[in-house]
């Protein structure tokens, strides 16, 4: 089966044009999970934590993994270290301040590429202190220190989205031309809707041009990350950065395992993300971190492929029914639950299932019985609760 054969969306999307308004480029990921994702309130992730996840995302497809902040943490520096005798097939990532120490501690560490961030709009910097001259001057000090030692840097504009657009455009300028050769557009309190992030990045993609690659790394206090990341796209991005899971502060980051589905199902976008490989790299992260998703979480949930309800059930023989794409685009397994909603049709699927036997005329009853102890029990039945029952 054809990955095109696996995804059952409404030809609406073709009809609208918007797949014609998409650049026709892979679009890749830039992973956060080991920082910004870290940053999700309660979690702590030990060097050895860090380096189990950065193998998953790895064979997950992640084209760069940051790995850490390393200035501020040494259990950061030593997480980076073991990364880099791990034989990863992603880049690794530093993560920096525009302070001349943190670019120090990436030469010390080996690390060839980082993003380096500084506060741009007016009221980050009236809480940091800053004046426009002085944070201009350091970005300027620290591209050019990380210029001299060899050192890959994306400019990372704090509340970017929230930037005065002439003083957003003038400090991106600054970087490039003091030696960044990237430019992250950074929606860091989630303050847009998609289609202010779609303007905002088509406007930067027009102040640097063709050749400069263009990140977005927006978060969900709407609940829009994932569309807005959509539009950023749409707009010229050609990096998404993002956390499994989208974990992090408040109500967490982009989820790049969303957003590659969205691109990839709805708007035919060739992602760098093995689909089929997200599920087992979320399991990873929630038992390091030790958080658990909502059931009904896009693409990660447990309820995805289950299916209780009778009225439900009796389509489950066409999955394209009742299910936008397919289980096995994402490796998931479809499955019949038995409980308070379920139908005659469950009966059937869940006996032949579990190679159980009835009689027509039992169903009735045991479905009667089903409902009456799910009720009961303000929950599913397990296999073996059913067996009981049959027998």
């Amino acid at each position: 089966m054809t990955t095109a054969s696996k995804i059952w969306v409404t030809e609406l999307n073709a009809r609208a044009a918007i797949r014609g308004a998409f650049p026709r480029t892979t679009i890749r990921f830039y992973d956060t999970t080991l920082r910004d994702g870290e940053q999700t309130v309660g979690v702590v992730l030990s060097p050895q934590q860090k380096l189990e996840i950065a193998h998953s995302l790895d064979q997950l497809g992640v084209s760069r993994i940051e790995a850490g902040f390393p200035r501020v943490s040494p259990e950061d520096a030593e997480a980076i270290q073991l990364m880099q005798k791990a034989g990863l097939k992603a880049e690794l990532w530093g993560f920096s301040r525009a302070v001349k120490a943190d670019v120090e501690e990436l030469v010390r560490l080996g690390l060839h590429a980082s993003v380096i961030e500084a506060p741009t709009s007016d009221i980050k910097l009236k809480a940091y202190g800053f004046s426009r001259d002085e944070v201009l001057r350091r970005v300027v000090d620290a591209m050019s220190i990380a210029k001299q030692n060899d050192i890959t840097v994306a400019f990372f504009a704090v509340d970017g989205t929230r930037t005065d657009l002439d003083f957003l455009k003038s400090i991106y300028l600054a970087a490039l031309d003091a030696g960044a050769k990237e430019i992250v557009v950074v929606d860091t309190i989630g303050a847009c809707g998609p289609e202010a992030v779609e303007f905002l990045v088509g406007e930067v993609c027009k102040w640097v041009g063709a050749t400069v690659p263009v990140h977005y790394h927006g978060h969900n206090d709407f609940g829009m990350a994932t569309a807005c990341a959509v539009a950023a796209v749409r707009a010229g991005a050609s990096w998404i950065q993002g956390t499994i899971n989208g974990m992090g502060e408040r109500a967490g980051n982009a989820d790049i395992g969303e957003i590659a589905l969205a691109l990839r199902c709805l708007y035919d976008v060739d992602v760098a993300l093995d689909l089929t490989k997200v599920r087992e790299v979320s399991e990873t992260v929630c038992k390091a971190s030790g958080y658990t998703l909502e059931a009904w979480k896009p693409l990660v949930g447990e309820n995805l492929f289950m299916r209780e309800s009778g009225a439900v059930a009796s389509q489950f023989h066409i999955p394209e029914a009742i299910e936008p794409y397919s289980a096995e685009l994402v490796n998931a397994r479809r499955s019949i639950v038995l409980g308070k909603k379920s139908g005659l049709d469950s009966i059937d699927l869940k006996c032949k299932e579990l190679g159980l036997s009835v009689r027509p005329e039992q169903r009735a009853a045991i479905l009667a019985e089903v409902k009456k102890r799910a009720i009961a029990k303000r929950g599913l039945l397990t296999d073996e609760e059913f067996k009981q029952i049959v027998k």
